[in-house]
């Protein structure tokens, strides 16, 4: 059977400039009004630096770091990656230049109906779908010539230099981890990178969430998992939203501003 997707006529940030009271589809399903906003705990999160892995001296007890991270938690903040706090922050402002820019300018990278690349928000597969309250600009960026050109922005004009250069520095340092991770589990350090083989997918997603009318029962993301081998995430350096879901029970994340997560 065919499934045939549709697109969401208004973009969130167009019904939360217009005070438009959100559509049914956003509101989660199985949830009595107050639940979503409930007080969530804060937890810290193991803190892995690429720099003390480096060193022979305090190698050996980052990578006992870095194998409990990954055993008890399943993610960690990085830190001295070897990208500045202005590298990171020059990430944060093209994006947000993007989605400021008039809605006829994001437009014109909109996505296709049966793709999620492009600008857009969630592909409407169902009736009874719910749908999350965030627009994004969702771009293959490896292997190179499966790039979508069109889709990447022109504006800011610095857009596709920066997203390509973002990109360079975390290949080098998801390169670096995955290393790590085989060794601190006693395997040949080339493991992960081989299964990963020449030219892996690499995709990046730019998420955009306007301040919400009803955060008492709809979500910016849907609760997931990944289905990447790994993901990078930078944070906003100034508003909080991040949670995970740690022995049954949600956490908020704290921003360390020049780390990835």
């Amino acid at each position: 059977m065919a499934v045939m997707a549709e697109l969401i006529s208004n973009s969130v940030q167009e019904m939360a400039t217009n005070g438009q009271e959100p559509p049914v589809k956003y509101f989660s399903k199985g949830n009595d009004g107050g639940v979503l906003d409930a007080p969530v705990p804060l937890i810290e999160i193991p803190v892995v630096d690429l720099g003390l892995l480096t060193s022979p001296s305090t190698s050996a007890q980052e990578l006992e770091k870095l194998k409990l991270a990954l055993s008890s938690w399943g993610c960690f903040q990085v830190i001295n990656h070897g990208m500045t706090s202005s590298f990171l922050d020059k990430i944060r402002e093209v994006s947000k230049q993007f989605f400021a820019f008039p809605m006829e300018e994001k437009q014109k990278y909109s996505r296709e109906a049966d793709s999620i690349e492009g600008y857009g928000n969630d592909m409407i597969l169902s009736d009874h779908q719910t749908v999350d309250w965030t627009d994004r600009l969702y771009l293959t960026i490896s292997p190179e010539d499966q790039r979508k050109i069109k889709f990447w922005p022109e504006n800011p004009k610095d857009f596709r230099e920066t997203l390509h250069e973002y990109t360079v520095k975390l290949q080098e340092t998801n390169n670096f981890l995955l290393g790590a991770m085989a060794r601190s589990l006693n395997l040949e350090e080339s493991c992960f990178l081989d299964q990963y083989g020449e030219q892996p997918l690499v995709t990046a997603r730019f998420n955009f969430y306007p301040p919400c009318p009803r955060p008492d029962r709809i979500l910016g993301v849907k609760p997931h998992a990944d289905a990447s081998a790994v993901t990078f995430l930078l944070q906003d350096k100034e508003v909080e939203g991040l949670q995970f879901l740690k022995d049954n029970e949600w956490f908020r994340v704290p921003i360390i501003p020049h780390a990835h997560l």
